[in-house]
């Protein structure tokens, strides 16, 4: 079987209708351009969308949560052991919000091997005074530099500095809706309330805007240490211990194992924000099937016209068939054609995906709920180059295989009668 043959019989037979051959050839460059774009482009969204939350989101959360005390007194009375009491509306115990034994969690979390980091934190509401109206709001004491390498803190800083939280004494950053309610400037003093009623003036040394509006006019951040000085509690006092995991599909077992251990309340971010990675996976999963669907027209659009090259050159395969060349031949012949077209159109393919990725990343997207952008997100995953290649070769394959076992069959004694 002589193979340089073969392939230059399939390119005389692609020349002879060089004007099909391009027109299929652009249809697989544009499917698997779209393609490469089209997915680089939502997966980079999907990326940026999840990003505002998950990103934002402990692995792992540890907290005490105000609840009704399960067991009540009457319950707990040696007469009324094997009885089944009925208590009515029930309210929730007065128990401390604070975690504890909280030094001694931390170090066990900085030496559990499935811990990438931990950040503790303080979380109280307050009410802002503005002349003689209280703004509700939220303060969060935190570890700057834990909550900077953990959580992308310091990306949603659209002003001031981060640190300044732990260089300046009794120091503050707003969220942007609040700082426009209060109409504070960088280096004002704001006067903060607790519920319990005491006060302290805090200065402003920064902004801090998530893109979410309303988690934007309520949340605001003090280091720890200021937050403890706020409500009056020892540098002991914390309400919530948040852990990055190495593996984040192992929170859900690690968040039941820490609960049971420390006696707490947690919660995994499988938990707390399910409704994203659907959203994530639905996005996607729209995406793939859209260039699939492509790569797909374009192999009917392959499959046609190699229809009709068949169709055209019955006497040159008859001919070829009588001079020696077996059925294997003949269909090698048009795989080979279907495959140089996939592969030419193809490779056009990815270089024009390529470049239609680099053109969306530089168009500008600016919006106030997204400070920290200024393009369009794209995602330069080599994978979808892989799976573009794989799709497109496939494709292509399939559209040249059953003209090609079609030219096979060929008798060539049929066509050279009838002719």
């Amino acid at each position: 079987m002589n193979y340089r043959l073969i392939v230059n019989i399939a390119i005389s037979l692609l020349k002879a209708r060089w004007r099909q051959t391009l027109v299929a050839a652009i249809g697989v460059t544009f499917s698997i351009t779209m393609f490469i774009a089209l997915l680089s482009f939502m997966t980079g969204l999907n990326g940026l969308l999840d990003g505002l939350i998950l990103n934002r989101t402990p692995h792992v959360r540890i907290y005490n949560d105000t609840k009704p005390t399960k067991r009540q007194p009457v319950t707990l009375a040696p007469e009324n052991k094997s009885a089944h009491n009925f208590i009515h509306s029930v309210k929730s115990a007065s128990g401390r919000l604070e975690i504890y034994n909280s030094a001694a969690i931390l170090d066990l979390l900085h030496h559990d091997g499935r811990v990438l980091g931990v950040a503790p934190k303080i979380v109280a509401p307050v009410f802002f005074n503005a002349g003689t109206i209280d703004i509700t709001g939220v303060v969060n004491g935190i570890d700057v530099q834990a909550e900077s390498s953990l959580f992308h803190f310091n990306d949603y800083i659209v002003a001031g500095n981060a640190i300044d939280l732990k260089n300046v004494p009794n120091s503050i950053i707003l969220g942007k809706g609040v700082a426009e309610k209060l109409l504070a400037e960088l280096g004002d003093v704001v006067q903060v309330t607790t519920s319990q009623g005491e006060t302290m003036p805090l200065k402003v040394v920064g902004y801090f805007q998530s893109g979410l509006q309303d988690f934007d006019k309520v949340q605001c951040y003090t280091s720890i240490n200021t937050a403890q000085k706020l409500l009056g509690k020892p540098n002991n006092y914390l309400t919530d211990i948040q852990i990055k995991l190495h593996d984040l599909n192992g929170a859900p077992a690690v968040a039941r194992e820490y609960g049971g251990l420390f006696q707490a309340d947690t919660e995994d971010i499988q938990t707390a924000n399910s409704q994203f990675e659907t959203g994530s996976f639905i996005r996607t999963l729209i995406s793939y099937s859209v260039g699939i669907t492509l790569l797909i027209v374009a192999g009917f659009g392959i499959y046609n016209i190699l229809n009709m090259m068949i169709y055209e050159k019955m006497d040159a395969i008859a001919i070829m068939k009588a001079t020696g060349f077996s059925g294997a031949d003949v269909n090698r012949i048009f795989i080979v054609i279907a495959l140089s077209i996939g592969l030419a159109g193809g490779s056009v393919g990815l270089i024009m995906g390529y470049i239609l990725s680099v053109v969306i990343n530089h168009i500008p997207f600016k919006t106030a709920a997204l400070p920290t952008i200024s393009t369009f997100p794209v995602n330069y995953n080599p994978v979808f180059y892989v799976i573009a290649t794989v799709f497109s070769l496939v494709t292509t394959y399939l559209a040249g295989f059953f003209p090609a076992r079609k030219a096979s069959k060929v008798d060539p004694v049929v066509i050279i009668r009838g002719k």
